[in-house]
């Protein structure tokens, strides 16, 4: 069986006119980036599901999604039409990114309350089963802990079949089953990057490991459909070891320990594409991110992994 392909992702977040937004999108799309995505947050860029259409809309292949859609923020089945609809208009481009919502300042902007960890996983597990259902059943009746409907339909239905990919982002064990119940795409984050703290033992290939198999167990049989995106920091650059030691610096971790971690690859174009074949062989990582800054440097290697 052949390798899966590699899929590369970049993260934007506005422009200076809709002009260069169109422009920004139609050359992700010409250097042969895979996914434009962006954040949903409530801070200076556009807003998500509009600025993901005129992506879809100036272009032809590349795909667009969130990472990811705070579940918080919506009304499953306002969100699945939205999706529907969004499916429909870029011709089946769409990956349906969530996660529960984290970002104190936002909620403070909306009025709601950001409730503790356990109720906001809570309420997306109850939310993720009911965006399938209102994909593709008929008329979805549900009366659960957060959300009720009645007769629910969702029309049109989206194009992507049985509906658009599923992204996940996890971390944290309650997360990972999640997603490995319900994922088409799982981005893992080591779990103390938004504390702004770094544990060294999340940084291992052995926790990685750890974490993939909590993910396996829950997916059964399915795990091999199952995309990984591993949110590993690339850079090329001619002075890796430099790189390597300022980043350990600051992390406040062992040099040796971040040289070889699954989550920082740093060094040529060379050194970038095979570190990345090699995670793709040992973890099954194949979708990965660049940064917006980095887009034109990596655009050879995107080329060169096309048909790795």
């Amino acid at each position: 069986m052949s390798a899966r392909p590699f899929r590369f992702m970049v993260t934007a977040r506005n422009a200076p006119s809709a002009a260069g937004w169109r422009e920004k999108a139609r050359k992700l799309e010409a250097l042969g980036y895979d996914t434009l995505n962006m954040p949903d947050h409530l801070s200076p860029q556009f807003a998500t599901v509009p600025a993901l259409m005129a992506a879809a809309d100036a272009t032809t292949k590349l795909r667009v999604s969130a990472l990811v859609f705070a579940n918080d923020y919506r009304n499953p089945v306002l969100f699945a039409k939205e999706m529907a609809t969004l499916d429909v208009l870029s011709g089946g481009r769409l990956d349906v990114a969530v996660g529960t919502g984290w970002y104190e300042p936002d909620y403070a902007m909306m009025g709601i309350p950001l409730d503790p960890p356990r109720t906001r996983f809570a309420r997306l597990a109850e939310a993720v089963p009911l965006l399938k259902r209102l994909w593709t059943e008929e008329k979805v009746d549900h009366a659960g802990r957060f959300y009720a409907t009645k007769s629910a339909t969702v029309l049109p239905r989206p194009i992507q079949q049985p509906h658009p990919p599923i992204l996940i982002g996890a971390s944290r064990q309650a997360m990972l089953r999640l997603a490995g119940r319900h994922a088409d795409i799982l981005s893992y984050v080591f779990p103390s990057e938004r504390r702004g703290a770094v544990e060294a033992t999340d940084l291992t290939a052995a926790a990685l490991e750890e974490k993939l198999g909590i993910v396996r167990a829950a997916a059964g049989g399915r795990f091999g459909a199952i995309t990984l995106n591993v949110q590993c920091e690339l850079a090329i650059t001619d002075d890796a070891r430099r790189r390597y030691d300022e980043t350990a610096a600051k992390l406040g971790i062992p040099v040796m320990l971040l040289r070889e971690s699954p989550f920082y690859l740093f060094g040529s174009r060379d050194m970038v594409r095979d570190g990345l074949i090699e995670r793709r062989e040992r973890f099954g990582a194949t979708f990965h991110r660049v940064a917006e800054a980095d887009i034109d440097l990596f655009a050879p290697l995107v080329a060169s992994l096309a048909d790795a």
